[in-house]
């Protein structure tokens, strides 16, 4: 078999016809010494048969030049990005040090060249083509907006010359990236003539049935299209020419690619497709008058042909976000045939066909919307020819507030900048999140506080000892991340609660104590715990000990049960009245209250367990230091004192005498739970204020899992203001539940 060899006669010819047409379109930008330069390298590299075919059989050489006239025709690129191509193999293999293309060709060229070989290292990471955040990452690490063309031109000139290539898998690969990511691109920038190309040719590789079926079809009704298109266009042409308007008008037959999906979208055949073409006019108009021509040529259409309005695009008025203007409208033609009519102006179609990315220095744009913002720049700037030179001084910052990372598997991942390694364990798994304990990046080891970067492919180190913490909560940057510690960490305090509950309980048994709630629930109080779960957190955490607790909770029995055995007795003339600290509150029941028929005088408290209010049916109960303490009758106590101390407990009612009923308010506290919006707050306050039967005294606000809760403290006169202040309550929007505790 023999070899290849490094031109063919005809690879020959081509390349020095593509050069030279490619040096005419480039002369006026070469610097002194440039075209000397190129050819000396390239003969070098011949000489040093450094020149290998690629996995196609295709020729290098052949392929830079190629590319470069795409690029240099297709995209506006001049001499920096042809250098560029045209270097860019040697460097990439080591043949060329890029120092040396600095010092001959310039450092822009070296920069366009170091971004080429950092993109194309992306490759390595197998990444997931087909996602949006791949094409962003491209266009981040590309860091020069003429990498981005540069790769763009390359693909479509590798399109057209693998046809007939043997190597199958390679063509299916390239021509999905040409899909998948290429096209998209290319039609982010404007870049319709490409995009329509890449397109068809990926159609052509990918569905070969699909693409020669519409391809024939086409062939075989173009006599019959093209008549139809004079007779639509005749008179037209007419009535523009007679309103003195200049223009030329062509007909365009759709891409095979746009007419394979719009035949799978309408689930139909060949012959369902009625606008299989379009008919465009291009008006010659100066440039403050594109819109008003294009509105009279619009204005003769519709007046010939009858509109459907519902198929009127205006991308006049508002451009696309890459830069597309012209006016779309379907009409009904002759023979009842439906037709799309796009007006535009030779301005507009210029940028349509060749797109606006190439001559545009934009800087500082940041964040999701960063590429449509840029591209609108650009596009505002190219429109003024003077300006096609400022693509070399082009440089990217889009994206700079995001980073792009990779998984084991190639999988792309989008963060704020700033995130960090335990953020991104979350994002994979929050079982991973829990037990991470760091990363290992390109055989480093990391941290779970160091930032990711872009482009890093990240693989999390576990152990299974690990736990999440509540410092987490500040290495974290992402709500996914903070929301899932968050979730961890509620889950542990509750096992830790559940388990010092076990203990306290096991040590009850041990002891042969019984325990009731009731008592339970004060001796917490007691010892200043406002939340029971706090109290259990004590236990697991060691704070206090649980026979410490076993202990106060039997001496607190006793006394409840045995009040008399706790005092010695002492006769009534050894007897003085010392008033006491919870006395302060004390009254007696000759002003609101009326306790026992049979008792007078008696001493009264309102139990701070249910907070009483004037209206509320209540009875007494007697206290081991004879002060009755006044509980409402539904007071979560109350079953457990009549079942133990029934004979403590005395009727109470409130006074029918009204003489100082206005000088008295009572506190009562009440739960509000609702939807967690600020709003919710706002309201509740304001409703509150407003009522000058009631005072607040206190207001304690959380919330959790969207779940507004807040517990209000009021002091108010009676039970009539109370329900009427819940009812009014439970009308705030958002609101879900009020109730009194």
């Amino acid at each position: 078999m023999t070899e290849t060899p490094i031109f063919t006669e005809e690879e020959r010819d081509e390349a020095i016809e593509t050069a030279r047409l490619l040096k005419q379109e480039i002369i006026s930008t070469l610097h002194p010494g440039d075209e000397e330069k190129i050819h000396q390298h390239i003969y070098r590299e011949i000489e040093s048969e450094h020149i290998e075919r690629d996995i196609f059989g295709l020729n290098p050489v052949l392929n830079a030049i190629s590319t470069a006239y795409i690029a240099v025709t297709e995209t506006s690129l001049k001499r920096d990005g042809v250098m560029a191509i045209l270097l860019h193999d040697s460097v990439a293999q080591g043949h060329l040090d890029i120092e040396q293309v600095d010092r001959d060709f310039g450092g822009d060229v070296a920069k366009i060249i170091r971004g080429i070989i950092r993109v194309s290292e992306l490759y390595k990471k197998n990444p997931v083509i087909e996602s949006d955040n791949f094409r962003d990452l491209l266009i981040t690490f590309a860091d020069d907006m003429r990498v981005i063309l540069i790769m763009t031109a390359g693909r479509v000139n590798v399109m057209r010359r693998i046809r007939d290539t043997e190597a199958v898998e390679a063509r299916r690969r390239v021509a999905e990236e040409a899909s998948y990511l290429y096209a998209p691109i290319a039609h982010k920038l404007g870049l319709y003539k490409i995009k329509s190309e890449l397109e068809d040719l990926s159609l052509k590789y990918l569905e070969h049935d699909a693409y020669y079926m519409i391809k024939d079809k086409l062939n075989a009704t173009k006599s019959t299209r093209d008549a139809y298109i004079d007779r639509f266009i005749v008179p037209v042409k007419e009535r523009l020419e007679a309103m003195g308007l200049k223009f030329k008008i062509k007909g365009r037959t759709k891409s095979i690619h746009s007419i394979w999906q719009k035949m799978k979208r309408q689930h139909c055949e060949f012959e369902g497709i009625y606008d299989l073409f379009a008919i465009r006019i291009i008006l010659d108009s100066p440039e403050q008058l594109e819109k008003m021509q294009c509105w009279q040529a619009y204005s003769v259409i519709t007046d010939m042909y009858q509109p459907n309005p519902r198929r009127l695009r205006d991308w006049l008025s508002m451009p696309k976000s890459n830069g597309y203007e012209s006016l779309h409208i379907t009409v009904l033609g002759p023979e009842k045939k439906w037709v799309e009519v796009q007006i535009r102006t030779e301005r507009m179609d210029r940028i349509a066909e060749y797109g606006l990315a190439a001559h545009w220095k934009y800087k500082g744009v940041k964040g999701e919307m960063g590429l449509d913002e840029w591209l609108n720049n650009i596009r505002c700037t190219l429109e003024n020819s003077d300006n096609r030179n400022m693509m070399d001084q082009f440089t990217m910052e889009l994206y700079d507030d995001e980073v792009f990372v990779f998984t084991p598997a190639g999988d792309l991942l989008k963060f704020p900048k700033g995130a960090t390694v335990l953020d991104f364990a979350y994002r994979i798994h929050s079982n991973v999140g829990d037990h991470c304990v760091g990363a290992v990046v390109d055989g480093r080891n990391l941290s779970l506080r160091d930032l990711l970067h872009s482009g890093d492919q990240l693989e999390i180190i576990t152990s299974q000892t690990q736990r999440p913490k509540a410092d987490w909560l500040n290495i974290v940057t992402t709500s996914r991340a903070k929301s899932k510690i968050h979730q961890s960490l509620k889950e542990r305090q509750a096992q830790h609660i559940q388990l010092a509950k076990e203990k306290l309980e096991r040590r009850f048994k041990n002891r042969k104590v019984d325990v009731e709630e009731s008592i339970m629930s004060q001796i917490i109080d007691k010892m200043g715990y406002k939340k029971t779960t706090d109290f259990y957190l004590a236990i697991s955490n060691e704070i206090i000990d649980v026979n410490d607790i076993v202990d106060r909770y039997k001496d607190y029995k006793d006394f409840l049960e045995n009040p008399s055995a706790q005092q010695p007795v002492t006769s009534a003339k050894d007897f003085t009245y010392k008033k006491r600290k919870e006395d302060e509150e004390t009254k007696t029941s000759n002003n609101i209250l009326q306790i026992d028929e049979n008792l007078n005088d008696i001493e009264y408290s309102l139990a701070k367990c249910c907070n009483p209010v004037r209206g509320d049916k209540i009875f007494g109960f007697v206290t081991s230091n004879g002060v009755v303490k006044i509980h409402r009758c539904d007071c979560k106590n109350a079953p457990d004192l009549r079942r133990r101390f029934g004979y403590r407990i005395v009727d109470a009612r409130w006074s029918k005498n009204d003489n100082n009923k206005d000088d008295h308010t009572f506190q009562t506290t009440i739960r509000v739970v609702g939807n967690d919006d600020i709003k919710i707050v706002n309201n509740i306050t304001s409703l509150l204020s407003t009522d000058n039967r009631v005072m607040v005294r206190n207001m304690n606000i959380s919330c959790d899992d969207g779940i507004f809760s807040c517990i209000i403290s009021l002091l108010l006169k009676d039970t009539t203001i109370l329900n009427a202040v819940i009812k009014k309550l439970n009308n705030v929007k958002g609101v879900k539940q009020v109730i009194r505790i």
